[in-house]
């Protein structure tokens, strides 16, 4: 893996040099870790003029034990009340002899900023803006197989739940015993807090799961995700409790089934990222549902649960090969309940037998 992350450097590197900054200063921890391998709390990774440093605010063996550092890479740790290692990386770059700086703006605070200015008045400072954002789009395989495996843990995980008993347990409940089971079964923790929505809640984007019990005849939708080795991956699921769904449930699933997998149909490298929000939301308009779409109908996930690209009405660009989307159209009908439907696929070409499916559990409405 030394050889990915330096590779990964070197292409912020030569962004940085075309920009006019010699040297560059990432904070935001996400980048951090997908330059270095290892994010410590507060640490930032300095590209300096002659060589690469990881800053952090203690030694190595207090660091908590996510991610591996990239060896090849150099720490420079400060004391424990040693100061902000951002400032102390700016403070390093001038001892090589650096005349410009590109800094995380996005991230840094105007407090750390004008501390950063304070200790080096003669270098250049300039945005970095969302270089290393840019960069994670495109996820290379290694980084696939861990959404893979993150996957395949979510799967898992929400199987042996619908084999279980549901019928009055609380949604709180619920959820906890989701993000148990991802633990046990290998997930570094779940990728964002588990969602799980009954009756008049389900379908509800980024419900917090009450003390609402199951009860028969409820939609029961369920959002969760797995972490593994910092990879974030996501599934969304509907279901009915308990007896045959009811006619209006019957037509609400198959619409949202049908916008779903018009959106998912659409992912393919040169599709605009509007076009495919555009696939899975004319589907839900011509029914009637405008009133209860969410604002996109599916996002970028890795390193972040929520990352570019942002499949919006309004979102500009297009896709590319090996770019890891959810495709999640929902619809909630307030006092009644709703369908979510969320998978986590990989943009593929035609040739490679389209967009990949990595969350594979069955989008058949059952009745449990």
């Amino acid at each position: 893996m030394s050889e990915v992350y330096a590779a990964r450097r070197t292409r912020l590197r030569e962004r940085c040099n075309a920009g006019g900054s010699a040297a560059a200063l990432v904070s935001r921890p996400a980048n951090v870790r997908y330059l270095a391998g290892i994010a410590p709390p507060g640490a930032v990774l300095l590209l300096g003029k002659r060589e690469d440093l990881l800053v952090s605010a203690g030694p190595p063996n207090e660091w908590p034990a996510e991610g591996r550092l990239d060896e090849a890479l150099r720490v420079h740790s400060l004391p424990r009340a040693g100061g902000d290692p951002a400032v102390a990386a700016a403070g390093l770059l001038m001892a090589q002899g650096a005349d410009s700086l590109a800094l995380e703006e996005h991230h840094l605070t105007v407090a750390r900023h004008r501390a950063i200015r304070s200790v080096v008045p003669g270098l250049r400072l300039g945005d970095l803006g969302g270089a290393v954002e840019q960069l994670r789009v495109v996820k290379d395989e290694e980084e696939i197989s861990c959404l893979r495996i993150g996957a395949e843990i979510a799967d898992q995980a929400l199987g042996e739940l619908l084999e279980s008993i549901l019928v009055g347990r609380t949604e709180r409940h619920l959820a906890l015993e989701l993000e148990r089971r991802l633990v046990d079964h290998g997930a570094d923790g779940p990728a964002f807090p588990t969602s799980v929505a009954t009756g008049p809640n389900s379908g509800r984007r980024g419900h917090r799961p009450t003390d609402r019990r199951v009860e028969e005849g409820d939609f029961l939708s369920v959002c969760l995700g797995a972490t593994y080795r910092g990879y974030r991956c996501e599934i969304g699921r509907t279901f009915v409790i308990g007896t045959s769904p009811a006619d209006w449930q019957i037509e609400l699933y198959d619409r949202v089934f049908a916008a779903q997998r018009a959106g998912r149909e659409s992912l393919a490298p040169g599709a605009a990222y509007r076009d495919v929000d555009r696939a899975a939301r004319q589907v839900l308009d011509s029914a009637g549902y405008a009133e209860g779409l969410p604002e996109l109908t599916g996002h970028g996930v890795g390193l972040e649960f929520d990352e570019d690209p942002q499949l919006g009405p309004a979102a500009m660009g297009k896709l590319d090969a090996c770019v890891p989307v959810t495709v999640e159209p929902g619809v909630h009908l307030p006092g009644r309940g709703g369908v979510r439907i969320d998978d986590t696929l990989v943009v593929r070409p035609e040739a490679d037998g389209g967009p990949e499916l990595l969350t594979i559990t069955t989008k058949e409405l059952l009745a449990l």
